[in-house]
């Protein structure tokens, strides 16, 4: 099972899960046994009862109550409360437009409004990863505040390079739309390996933009990108250092299509959808950042 932070710590999506709602155990709709023993595929009754294995009599229906039953239809994921790729992908779309509404807000008001979103935002996140059952409340409202730290710094970055957002925008669904269309078609898996090297190389950049952040507020680089300014064979080191994180970003996508394609197969409950969607908010917040960033870097570097 692979790993990203904040569906692990839910059952839905860990082997706590699997056992629950028992992806290939003897369940029906994603519900757990009772614990009676069987024979002959009816359950058999406890101790000290009758109709020990025998099947259990049907209450009189008439031909027309019968026919009526059978017509019916199946009873859908929503109707036994089970996720849904269906569910999960509209639980994105309300997060998602909370996100841009604490985003537009975030562009048109003071620095100080974003940046308190942003430090909202990140204890919002750190509450929402470590929570085992996920609350919507809490998801909506990393997504607004999260929203107001997007809008405000892209505003900024705006105003010294016009029409960066835009390119960011369209290069952060690019990127969504590929990856989602190789995940689709069976391209593209994550895998224990490749996971193990995506946490050592995310905890590396961690470490390096914590390192880089100290650099800069002591002054000891000049650039206003800090280390990742400095030019490589006449390329900036954050465009290099940037493309890699991007595929990161793209491999992360690629955990949570993954974990939303477990939690349905297992029939998790559907209170985990909020999981996904906020795993999936995480992601793109992160994608379109780092292509912001890249972008912007860019276009430093060609006025100088």
């Amino acid at each position: 099972m692979a790993f990203k932070p904040g569906f692990d710590q839910s059952p839905a999506f860990n082997d706590a899960g699997r056992n629950a709602w028992g992806a290939g155990s003897n369940t029906q709709q994603g519900y757990p046994q009772q614990g009676y023993p069987q024979q002959g595929g009816y359950p058999q009754a406890p101790y000290g009862q009758t109709g020990w294995g025998q099947a259990p009599q049907q209450p009189g229906f008439s031909p027309d109550q019968l026919r009526d039953m059978y017509d019916r239809p199946s009873a859908t994921k929503v109707d036994t409360d089970r996720m849904s790729y269906e569910d999960t992908i509209v639980k994105t779309l309300l997060a998602f437009g909370v996100l841009i509404v604490g985003a537009v807000a975030g562009w048109n008001l003071p620095p100080v409004v974003w940046i308190v979103g942003a430090i909202v935002g990140f204890v919002l996140a750190l509450v929402n990863t470590f929570k085992k059952k996920p609350s919507p409340a809490l998801v909506l409202a990393y997504s607004f505040f999260e929203g107001l730290f997007v809008g405000g710094i892209s505003g900024m970055y705006n105003t010294m390079w016009d029409g960066i957002v835009t390119q960011a925008v369209f290069g952060t669904l690019g990127v969504f739309a590929v990856t989602l269309l190789l995940f689709t078609s069976g391209k593209v898996r994550a895998t224990p390996k490749a996971t193990r090297f995506f946490l050592v190389a995310l905890v590396g950049y961690m470490a390096f933009s914590l390192v880089n952040v100290v650099l800069m507020l002591l002054g000891v680089t000049q650039s206003a990108f800090g280390l990742l300014g400095v030019t490589v064979f006449g390329i900036p080191l954050g465009v290099l250092i940037g493309i890699f994180v991007v595929l990161m970003a793209a491999y992360s996508l690629i955990l949570d299509f993954d974990q939303i394609k477990t939690g349905v197969e297992r029939g998790a409950p559907r209170i985990y959808a909020w999981t996904a969607a906020f795993g999936l908010i995480v992601t793109l917040v992160w994608l379109y950042l780092e292509i912001l960033r890249i972008l912007a870097i860019i276009a430093s570097s060609s006025r100088n």
